[in-house]
């Protein structure tokens, strides 16, 4: 069965460049590359191979080297943390389709890979009132409204002073880090604070489901103090997946961004983590959550949509 002319001419270009392709490679191993026995292997003529060397650059291989130099700067952008699922949905939103193999394999070629995020383990030690900490929450992470539940959590950042201690505040809507704060201690006093900042940042009127695990921090006087107009809950005993959201935003921030660097300070500490969350992860990393968009335009699309049912 013959080929028609168009699949036959099409199959000769693609042939001539996997040809300069392997004759390149051969070249830079510093042996003599045999050019006629390559093309007597693939079955391709002398004549044709030099008239397509001749040709300027076809069509496919220009849209490839597009496709790869796309993939490389979506990538950069992303702080070398996208993998191929997030690379492949940013140009899906701009109606250029390319499957996810594709872009996988592509990257694999260019040399380049996203930054894994490790499984996070807790290290959070029961609290002594435990029997009076109620869940409310119960692994619902998926409220319909912001500002309907926040959880809270602390981890710690290395560095070569000493840890760091980060306390973050996470809007579950949208999975937005609405406050935070680094500290060279764990006092409650830190975390009175956050607390106070993120209502103020919020606007907050009313009550809300505030989650937690049960470390001391959370189950102090002044922590119930400060919270009393929230509905406090609280994660299960040795059972850290009850505040997920939170423990895998900690992890995130390090395997993706703090633990490329070796942090001399607790100030060279907190640059970094406002990097990441003020001009990365709150305002321009794409989350499957939020529909991959950004935590900060998810809530400004739920807003401008209520904004358009109210008018209507």
């Amino acid at each position: 069965m013959k080929c028609s002319s168009k699949l036959s001419i099409s199959w000769e270009i693609e042939a001539t460049e996997v040809i300069n392709e392997l004759v390149d490679k051969v070249r830079q191993s510093k042996s003599q590359p045999s050019v006629a026995g390559i093309l007597k292997r693939v079955g391709l003529s002398r004549s044709n191979y030099y008239a397509q060397k001749k040709r300027p650059v076809s069509v496919t291989k220009l849209k490839r080297q597009e496709i790869k130099r796309k993939i490389k700067e979506i990538w950069e952008e992303s702080k070398h943390i996208y993998g191929a699922p997030k690379i492949t949905m940013i140009p899906r939103k701009n109606g250029f389709h390319v499957a996810i193999k594709t872009v996988s394999n592509y990257m694999r070629e260019i040399g380049i890979k996203a930054h894994y995020a490790k499984p996070w383990t807790t290290t959070t030690r029961d609290s002594e009132y435990s029997d009076q900490l109620i869940n409310y929450l119960d692994e619902h992470f998926n409220p319909e409204t912001p500002n309907a539940c926040w959880c809270i959590d602390t981890t710690y950042i290395s560095t070569r002073n000493g840890f760091a201690y980060l306390i973050s505040v996470m809007d579950l809507y949208s999975r937005r880090i609405i406050a935070w704060d680094l500290s060279d201690n764990l006092e409650v006093a830190n975390v009175v604070s956050l607390i106070e900042r993120a209502k103020r940042l919020r606007g907050i009127t009313m009550p809300l489901i505030m989650h937690s695990d049960r470390g001391s921090q959370f189950t102090s006087a002044a922590y119930k103090a400060v919270t009393a107009d929230l509905q406090l809950s609280y994660s299960k005993k040795a059972y850290p997946w009850d505040n997920a959201c939170i423990e895998s935003f900690h992890a995130l921030i390090k395997r993706e961004w703090l633990n490329q660097y070796d942090i001399r300070s607790h100030k060279e500490a907190h640059r970094l983590v406002f990097e990441y969350i003020e001009t990365f992860y709150n305002t321009v990393r794409i989350h499957s959550h939020c529909d991959y968009t950004s935590p900060k335009d998810f809530e400004d699309n739920y807003y401008d949509n209520q904004a358009v049912i109210q008018a209507a």
